[in-house]
C-alpha cells in the first residue's frame, strides 16, 4: 500500500527509538470476522530500522544503570493506561485478531497485570550474596552475584494475544534495563503500537524501545544481527527452530507451542464442571492458545457418563460475531487459517475418526469439534491444531492415560481431574510436561508464574520473573580481607 495516497487515513506510525514515525509503505489490517480493512499501519524503511538498532545499541550502558525506580514507574504507568482503557483496547484486540470481546477483556486484564509484575520485579530485582569461606582457600572472601542485562532485545510476538505476549516482551526487558525492539505479528500489530505510544509517554531513555511492523525477510535480518545477542520469541515450531538456526551464537529464548491434554480420572465426582471446564478453554479463542486443550484422555469406566455431557457443553457454546459480548467462539485469525483446521477434520474422519459435534466451515469460522476414534497418527491429534478441535480418546487407567500424554512432541502444559493426591503427584512426576494443573484445565498462563515447558514447546519460560532471567546473565564480584 502507498501511504502518500490523499483519500486513505493517516497509517498509525511505527516507534523508532521511543519516537513515532511514518514512512513510505504500510501494510493493511482486516477484522478476521468479516475481512474488513480496519487500520493501516506504516512498515519501517531499512533506514529506519537501522536506527532503531543503532539507538538500541547505544543506550545500553545508560539504560543499564538507569534506577529501578525510573524503569518501575515506566511499566506501572503502562499498567494503569491499560485499565483505565480497558475497554477500548478490548475492542481493538477483537478488531484485528477476532477474538471475542469477553476474552479480549480478559487480555487486557493480563497485560495490566504483566506490566505490574514487572514493575514490582524492577524493584526486586537486585542479586545475592555468597560466602566463599565454605574452603579454607577461601576464608574473608564475599562474593555479590548480580543479574545485568545481556544486551539489546529483538522479541518477536504472535498473533494470538496481540496485547499480552507483546507484554511478555517489552516488560521483563525494560524491568532488568534491557533496550527492546518488538517485531508484532504482521496481522495483528495495532496492540504493539498501542504499547509504543503509551511507553512514549514515560522517562525512559531514548532508544529503550522501538516497535517495528516488519516483513519476515526484514526480521531475518534483525535476527542474525549481531548487535542484538537475544532473541525471544513465541510461535510455531518450525519457524522457532528457523530462527534458532539463523542465530546459533545468541541467546535464543523459544516459546513454540503446544497440543494440550485434559485427563478425566475414574474418580473425578464432578464431570459437569470437568465438560464445561474442557469445553470452554479449547475452543475459547476458538483454539488459537498454545495452551488450549486439544486432547481429552477419558478413563472408561466414566467415558460413557462424560462423553455426552463433554457434546452438550461444547453445543451450548455461542459462536458468531466477537463483538457480541455473549458469543464465546469467534472466528480463526483468516479464512486460509480456517481452512487448514477444516481439512485436518475431513482428513481425520477419512482416516477412521467419528464426527461427534460441529465440524463446519463458514469463512474464517470453524465450528466447535470434537471427534473420537481418531488415529494417533492423524494432524489433529499429533499436531498443534491451533483450531476449536477436541479429540476424545478412552483410556484404561492411569498408566495408559500418561503414556497417551506424553506420546507427543508438544509438552506445554496438562491438566489431570483427580481428587487423589497420589495421583496428583505421580503426574508431576511422569508427564513429560512444563506444567501441569490438579483439578482443572490450563486454562490460564499465570503472568508471575513460570510457563514454557519441555520437548517441543521450546526452551523459555515466559513468566514475568523467568524472563527477566532468560534476557539476563550472572555477574560476580569477589570481596576479600572480610570477617564474616
Amino acid at each position: 500500500m502507498d501511504a502518500t495516497d490523499p483519500h486513505l487515513p493517516t497509517p498509525r506510525p511505527a516507534w523508532i527509538a521511543g519516537r513515532a514515525e511514518q514512512s513510505d509503505q504500510t501494510l493493511a489490517v482486516h477484522h478476521p470476522y468479516d475481512g474488513d480493512e480496519i487500520a493501516a499501519v506504516c512498515v519501517p524503511s531499512p533506514e529506519q530500522v537501522e536506527r532503531a538498532v543503532a539507538a538500541a545499541v547505544s543506550v545500553v550502558p545508560r539504560f543499564r544503570t538507569t534506577p529501578a525506580h525510573v524503569r518501575a514507574a515506566a511499566l506501572d504507568h503502562v499498567s494503569q493506561q491499560l485499565r483505565e482503557r480497558c475497554d477500548e483496547v478490548a475492542e481493538m484486540i477483537t478488531a484485528e485478531n477476532g477474538k471475542p470481546l469477553k476474552w479480549a477483556v480478559v487480555e487486557v486484564n493480563r497485560a495490566v497485570a504483566t506490566f505490574r509484575i514487572a514493575a514490582e520485579e524492577a524493584r526486586r530485582f537486585s542479586g545475592d550474596l555468597q560466602r566463599l569461606d565454605t574452603d579454607p582457600t577461601a576464608e574473608g572472601r564475599l562474593a555479590l552475584v548480580r543479574r545485568v542485562p545481556r544486551g539489546p532485545v529483538l522479541g518477536i510476538a504472535p498473533f494470538n494475544f496481540p496485547l499480552n505476549l507483546v507484554a511478555h516482551k517489552i516488560a521483563p526487558a525494560l524491568a532488568v534495563g534491557a533496550p527492546i525492539i518488538v517485531k508484532p505479528a504482521p496481522r495483528t500489530p495495532l496492540s504493539a503500537l498501542l504499547l509504543g505510544e503509551l511507553l512514549a509517554e514515560t522517562d525512559l531513555p531514548e532508544g529503550a524501545f522501538s516497535v517495528l511492523p516488519l516483513g519476515n525477510e526484514e526480521t531475518m535480518r534483525l535476527v542474525e544481527d549481531a548487535r542484538l545477542p537475544v532473541v525471544s520469541f513465541t510461535g510455531s515450531g518450525p519457524v522457532g527452530w528457523q530462527l534458532m538456526d539463523r542465530a546459533p551464537r545468541k541467546q535464543v529464548v523459544l516459546e513454540l507451542g503446544g497440543n494440550g491434554a485434559a485427563v478425566v480420572c475414574a474418580d473425578w465426582p464432578d464431570l459437569d464442571f470437568a465438560a464445561k471446564r474442557i469445553a470452554v478453554f479449547g475452543n475459547y479463542l476458538a483454539g488459537q492458545s498454545c495452551i488450549a486443550v486439544q486432547r481429552v484422555l477419558v478413563d472408561r469406566a466414566v467415558a460413557d457418563e462424560f462423553v455426552p455431557k463433554l457434546l452438550d457443553a461444547v453445543s451450548a457454546l455461542r459462536t458468531g460475531n466477537p463483538h457480541d459480548p455473549d458469543v464465546e467462539v469467534g472466528p480463526l485469525v483468516d479464512e486460509a487459517a480456517a481452512e487448514r483446521v477444516e481439512s485436518w477434520v475431513n482428513e481425520a474422519v477419512g482416516a477412521g475418526g467419528r464426527l461427534l459435534a460441529g465440524g463446519k466451515r463458514d469463512g474464517a469460522t470453524v465450528q466447535p469439534t470434537v471427534l473420537s476414534d481418531v488415529p494417533h497418527d492423524q494432524k489433529v491429534w499429533a499436531e498443534e491444531v491451533f483450531g476449536p478441535v477436541l479429540v476424545v480418546s478412552v483410556t484404561d487407567g492411569l498408566d495408559d492415560a500418561f503414556a497417551q500424554v506424553n506420546a507427543s512432541q508438544y509438552g506445554l502444559q496438562a491438566g489431570v481431574f483427580t481428587r487423589d493426591v497420589q495421583v496428583a503427584f505421580r503426574a508431576r512426576a511422569e508427564l513429560e510436561v512444563g506444567g501441569v494443573v490438579i483439578g482443572d484445565v490450563p486454562s490460564f498462563r499465570a503472568d508471575q508464574m513460570p510457563y514454557g515447558g519441555v520437548k517441543g514447546s521450546g526452551f523459555g519460560r515466559e513468566g514475568v520473573r523467568s524472563a527477566m532471567n532468560d534476557l539476563t546473565e550472572e555477574r560476580v564480584m569477589v570481596l576479600t580481607g572480610l570477617e564474616l
